[in-house]
């Protein structure tokens, strides 16, 4: 049964002086399926050594008992109620595309953007946001089997079906089923920094960190035959060596490769472009460097690869939005 009524912070539990740093929100609806409700639950509900606490609520998006596709029910404590002081209020999916979601839930999360907090829609999600009008004039993503449908009904949403997640300003969207995680743990990222998030990961046994532009669709996650593990290899030797230039050819000879097949190997294995992947793994370097060490900007563009301060500053500020200092200052121990 799913309570609702006005009731405040205090009534809440959630005191000015005993709150955690941030308060999530996540929308729980009928016909919900467990694994997308359990994905912002796991990260942000679940203790983790290292990360600070955060205030879950799971709030019921419309009244009446709330079944789940796997054939249980959920009891819901929060109703929408929840969302007037959540710091970020993520809909992990939606039922049903061609359903409109409630006015009510619609509204909340219209309100909820406006006074400032964080909005974030999961796969399937991003059709209520999309609804909401949160999306217009915005770069969103969504599972690629839905992006036509997407594209049509709401055109003015920039939609690029090609990624794992979007993050523009305080608007998250992401694909399908597993890319949620990442989008959350690019969530935990940006709060708490990449060691953080990485220790997160850890514990869930996923990779540490995938950059949004990624692909959705990787042909082969994992290398399954001898040619795909010498490129598993490959990609450990780069991670210990991102100090040195790799080029698509320098990285094709050493595998002993032609340009050509190295090129769908590597996309087969890993989703993303050479030049993408080596963008991803430097900035990832600098993330920890930055937050581990008291190296200057100089030396870390060295270790990272990047060539020149110049060059860092140009990446790191146009993939996160912050100069590299900032970032130190906010996540540094």
């Amino acid at each position: 049964m799913t309570k609702f009524g006005n009731i405040g912070p205090m009534q809440l539990g959630l005191a000015s002086e005993k709150m955690p740093k941030h308060a999530i929100a996540v929308i729980a609806f009928d016909r919900i399926s467990p694994f997308h409700l359990a994905v912002p639950c796991v990260v942000f509900g679940d203790v983790h050594p290292g990360v600070p606490p955060f205030r879950l609520m799971v709030c019921a998006g419309e009244e009446g008992r709330l079944t789940t596709t796997a054939g249980f029910d959920v009891l819901v404590q929060h109703g929408l109620e929840a969302l007037e002081i959540a710091d970020a209020i993520i809909v992990p999916s939606w039922r049903d595309p061609d359903e409109r979601p409630p006015q009510a839930l619609l509204a909340a999360l219209v309100a909820a953007h406006r006074r400032g907090a964080q909005v974030v829609g999961l796969c399937l999600g991003a059709y209520v946001l999309a609804e909401a009008g949160l999306l217009d004039g915005r770069r969103a993503t969504t599972h690629w089997g839905f992006a036509r449908d997407f594209a049509r009904r709401y055109p003015q949403v920039h939609l690029d079906a090609d990624v794992l997640y979007i993050d523009d300003g305080n608007i998250l969207t992401s694909a399908g089923t597993a890319a949620g995680i990442d989008c959350c743990l690019h969530m935990l990222r940006q709060w708490y920094g990449a060691e953080s998030a990485n220790s997160v990961a850890r514990r869930l046994v996923v990779p540490p960190h995938r950059q949004g532009g990624q692909a959705q669709f990787v042909e082969q996650p994992m290398p399954a035959t001898a040619r795909d593990s010498r490129l598993a290899d490959l990609i450990d030797w780069v991670r210990a060596n991102l100090q040195h230039p790799h080029s698509l050819d320098s990285l094709a000879e050493r595998s002993l490769l032609s340009r050509r097949t190295f090129t769908r190997h590597f996309r087969q294995l890993t989703g993303a472009t050479v030049g993408c992947w080596l963008l991803g793994e430097r900035l990832a370097l600098t993330q920890r460097l930055l937050e581990t060490t008291d190296q200057p900007i100089e030396s870390i563009a060295l270790l990272a690869g990047f060539g020149s301060p110049e060059s860092l500053r140009h990446h790191f500020r146009k993939a996160f939005g912050v100069p590299p200092m900032t970032w130190r200052q906010n996540f540094k121990g």
